[in-house]
């Protein structure tokens, strides 16, 4: 068969692509490996289904014209450092209308990952498609902020600050799912998109922050080294990062798994033996145990991925599927704080909680509290403002809350864990350990009964009274007790969990009448 003549057109074109592709590009390509990191095309490669990746704006360059020549700028400049297009992501568990994904990736290997004007616009057309096509984004957003060296941009005497691409890509929160993957240095403008992004999976050896060495150095507040800013020990232990990861190939592998939860059910799942949980509660009641652990066992095998893992180790809050169907976790700790929540467990919580509304998610909420924090120390940290964000976020969620009381439930922190009351949750039941009261039954006992503990005092028997009056307070309390005032639904065997929350997943109808969100918080 003759070889095909290709016409002059689309030889130029050919010969003007190869720049974008790795192989054209040896020494950049040299550079990323020579530091651990991968490229992003091979970032994009293997996040995105074999084949499927569509690329937009590829032949769009440096808007640096007046100060290069346009075959240096084809060069060393291409996509002008963004590349974006639309692709398929778990095609194969959720078919291609559920699979279909934004894909954007900066460019370290061009001009170290900076944001320049004509990427800026590419940005902005991306997200005019990601509106129309209602898909979600992930954006790979390593770099080091705005571009100054274009010059072909008036932008010493404007500043550039009429942009619209933070505008417009913080307008798609709650509209649709954004994840963004931060590796190395993420500084100024590249850390806005990450901060505006739903959930922000990072690189342990990643630095994020609002501003890089230069502009630190340039508003005469010191010279520091990248890795001085933002690293992820702190990062991570402050809320900011979401997920932290090894590397950039967990880091894909990881956002394909947080993206499965807002693309719909698995048909195909295995369950744990559900007797486990009946040993899962210590039969003292003052001992803490491993929260992990139980919803590791409600939950489908390898289903659940943690989320703020770091920050505000009183609360737990997790995707996972039960019976392939996906749902959001918030769980108390009991190893910290005793399960108490404080002012950062209540803004995790209500910003979970939106999340979860925003994308359909019912909210699963493992009870185990004896409250909210309280005392000076407490107070001083705005705790009112904070611990009203969680009844404010479950007065408005459109989604199901199902409360599973496992120990404590005891006042307004129990409520906050419901949504709001006991009988907000569309149900709330408990596990045998469940005991219920207005707090906790020590510090009732202790304010409740303060006299006859002086009297008990006088003749040296307080520790005994006391005891006394906490035991009868405990089986005033005590699910079984409590159940027959139904303040709550039921008392249940703990291997019978899953089956009340299938009951749920298996409605027909889950959305409730009340007002669509605007947005997701940040924080």
């Amino acid at each position: 068969m003759k070889e095909e003549q290709l016409r002059k057109s689309l030889e130029d074109l050919i010969a003007r692509r190869r720049y974008l592709y790795d192989e054209y590009r040896p020494e950049a390509q040299e550079k990323r490996k020579n530091k651990g990191s991968r490229t992003s095309r091979e970032n994009i490669d293997d996040l995105c289904d074999s084949g499927s990746f569509v690329e937009m704006g590829s032949l769009i360059v440096a808007g640096q014209r007046g100060r290069r020549s346009e075959e240096e700028l084809i060069r060393q400049t291409p996509a002008d450092g963004l590349i974006a297009g639309i692709a398929n992501v778990n095609k194969d568990l959720f078919g291609v209308k559920a699979s279909k994904c934004a894909v954007l990736s900066y460019d370290y290997t061009v001009l170290a990952g900076t944001q320049g004007g004509f990427n800026h616009k590419k940005t902005d057309r991306m997200i005019d498609m990601v509106n129309q096509l209602h898909i979600p984004v992930i954006f790979f957003v390593e770099g080091g902020g705005g571009r100054p060296g274009d010059v072909d941009f008036d932008l010493i005497s404007n500043g550039g600050l009429d942009i619209m691409t933070f505008v417009e890509y913080a307008r798609l929160s709650g509209v649709v799912p954004r994840i963004a993957i931060v590796s190395g240095y993420c500084f100024a403008g590249n850390a806005a998109i990450a901060g505006c992004s739903d959930i922000i999976i990072a690189t342990k050896d990643a630095n994020l922050g609002m501003g890089g060495p230069a502009m630190i150095e340039g508003g005469g507040l010191g010279v520091y080294h990248p890795e001085e800013i933002g690293s992820m020990d702190v990062q991570s232990k402050n809320g900011v990062i979401d997920i932290l990861v090894k590397d950039e190939g967990e880091a894909v592998q990881v956002a394909k798994q947080c993206l499965s939860y807002f693309q719909g059910n698995k048909k195909q799942w295995e369950i744990h033996d559900q007797h486990k949980l009946r040993a899962c509660i210590p039969e003292d009641r003052k001992f803490a145990y491993n929260i992990h652990k139980v919803i590791e066992l409600l939950g489908d095998k390898d289903s659940v991925l943690e989320l703020r893992a770091g920050f505000a180790l009183n609360i737990v809050t997790a995707f996972m599927r039960i019976e392939g169907k996906p749902v959001g976790v918030i769980a108390n700790s009991t190893r910290h704080l005793g399960g108490a929540i404080d002012g950062s467990a209540s803004d995790k919580i209500a910003r979970f909680m939106q999340l979860c509304d925003a994308f359909d998610l019912p909210v699963l909420s493992l009870c185990d509290t004896p409250g909210f924090m309280v005392g000076p120390d407490c107070e001083a940290g705005a705790m009112v403002r904070h611990a009203s964000r969680v009844f404010v976020v479950g007065a408005a969620l459109r989604v199901p809350v199902m409360t599973v009381v496992l120990r404590k439930a005891y006042g307004l922190g129990a409520m906050a864990m419901s949504g709001g009351s006991l009988h907000e949750s569309v149900f709330t039941i408990a596990w045998p350990t469940g005991e219920f009261g207005a707090m906790g039954l020590e510090g009732a006992v202790k304010l409740g009964f303060k006299r006859e503990l002086e009297e008990a005092e006088q003749v040296g028997q307080r520790e005994q009274v006391y005891e006394e009056l906490v035991e009868a307070s405990y089986r005033k309390g005590k699910a079984l007790a409590a159940a027959g005032m139904l303040e709550f639904d039921e008392v249940i065997d703990p291997k019978d969990t899953r089956r009340w929350i299938c009951s749920v997943l298996d409605s027909p109808s889950r959305s409730r009448n009340k007002p669509t969100r605007t947005f997701i918080d940040t924080w």
